[in-house]
């Protein structure tokens, strides 16, 4: 990997993750903290944009690797926040709400997995 594709994922990093803390902060504003809204909308919506740009970058346009990197690996990869989920989840076990736990584990895993297939399918539309 050459220090161009390092520097890429390093930035695209840098911007996912203050992009995802910024549409997490939003929406917790929005909906509130009763539920993890901002979690799962940051997880969804980079779900969706990595099945779409995985198809558009990869398959139908030819794009630098370095490209590539600071999208899927840098801006996505901070974007997207699996780690938090599992926080969030763990937290709601041990305060005993199992009912929130599983919620936010099945509303995570289903979103999510159709928001890549929405998003495969909106790009082989081009």
């Amino acid at each position: 990997m050459t220090a161009l594709a390092w520097f890429a994922i390093a930035m695209g990093g840098a911007l996912g993750a203050v992009s995802r803390f910024a549409m997490s902060h939003q929406v917790y504003q929005w909906f509130g903290r009763d539920f993890a809204w901002g979690t799962l909308s940051v997880n969804v919506l980079g779900s969706f944009v990595m099945g779409l740009v995985a198809v558009l970058l990869v398959d139908k346009f030819a794009v630098a690797n370095e490209w590539r990197a600071f999208i899927m690996v840098g801006f996505l990869g901070a974007f997207t926040t699996f780690s938090t989920f599992s926080y969030e989840t763990m937290e709601y076990i041990q305060v005993g709400e199992i009912n929130k736990a599983f919620l936010n584990i099945a509303l995570s895993l289903v979103t999510c997995l159709v928001a890549v297939w929405a998003g495969m399918l909106a790009a082989r539309q081009f």
